[in-house]
């Protein structure tokens, strides 16, 4: 008998986390690069707190900036006449069958849980719409801190 611990949503989900938190970590240890090490009153150096990072970057981050970029690629794809290739593309179901075991998450799953998140309704008639497209995905980075 096998005992499995977690849900295997809980455990997608944990993998998820755990790679949002590791681009998170490598954007502070750039950030503490470039800005160096400060000088204290007493003559001792001191590397920036992770604090006085997200001052420096005002709250924004890489996770913000990476949902920000998909959902307005996704706006931009939905403006697109039907003939292109990305919106075929886009639309293409393919006629194999996936295989056995939970799908891997695909990039058009990811964008309408954003959207989901943003609560924005009937997103595809705001998308063709560049700048209300526009306006309600950087209200929803400010408000719901994509």
């Amino acid at each position: 008998m096998v005992f499995i611990p977690y849900n295997l949503t809980v455990v997608v989900d944990e993998c998820k986390e755990n790679m949002i938190n590791k681009l998170m970590i490598f954007e502070r240890k750039i950030v503490r690069k470039i800005y160096g090490p400060t000088r204290t009153e007493d003559g001792y150096w001191k590397i920036k707190t992770n604090q006085e990072i997200s001052d420096i970057l005002k709250g924004q981050n890489i996770i913000g900036f990476i949902k920000k970029q998909r959902l307005n690629w996704l706006g931009h794809v939905e403006r697109m006449a039907e003939d292109i290739i990305v919106h075929r593309i886009k639309r293409w179901k393919p006629m194999s069958k996936r295989p056995i075991g939970r799908p891997k998450t695909r990039w058009e799953d990811d964008v309408l849980e954003d959207i989901k998140n943003m609560n924005v309704r009937n997103w595809k008639k705001v998308a063709q719409n560049r700048d209300s497209w526009k306006k309600a995905v950087e209200q929803a980075r400010t408000s719901y801190r994509l």
